[in-house]
């Protein structure tokens, strides 16, 4: 099992994925603090973290803040076991694009391995939701990396 996770300021989105069949297995979004606790609860070998990268342009304090979460989130767990993957590489990897913007990638995981079913029928991405889908592709890239 890994765990991704797509840090925010205040709340993020994380996804525990089965490196085996890709699927996934618990996923939410909670605030950080919650997150902190839950990393020490849930079963996973490697974590895998969506890092901030610089293209130039200005940032805010919720830039800094969120940097400051993944650190905390690395440090919480305190394993050696830990990857960044970027944005770039995500978009790179599941659509083949940098132009790809979050409705791609979320087609794409969607032609990938399945619809997100209904409350009768679930599908693979039953209950996914917004910036679950982000700590999900962040997961998938991982994988794919390694795998390949």
């Amino acid at each position: 099992m890994i765990l991704a996770i797509d840090p925010g300021n205040i709340e993020s989105a994380y996804c525990v994925i089965d490196k085996e069949t890709y699927k996934p297995i618990e996923f939410g979004k909670i605030d950080n603090q919650l997150l902190l606790i839950k990393l020490c609860e849930l079963k996973y070998e490697t974590l895998v973290i969506e890092m901030i990268a610089s293209y130039g342009m200005p940032v805010g304090k919720e830039v800094f803040e969120t940097c400051v979460w993944i650190g905390r989130f690395i440090q919480r767990r305190d394993c050696a076991s830990y990857y960044y993957v970027y944005r770039k590489d995500e978009k790179i990897n599941i659509c083949g694009s940098m132009k790809a913007k979050d409705s791609n990638i979320r087609q794409a995981l969607i032609d990938r391995f399945g619809q997100v079913g209904t409350k009768k029928n679930p599908g693979w991405f039953y209950g996914f939701k917004a910036d679950i889908w982000s700590a999900y592709a962040v997961g998938i890239t991982y994988l794919d990396k390694v795998n390949n």
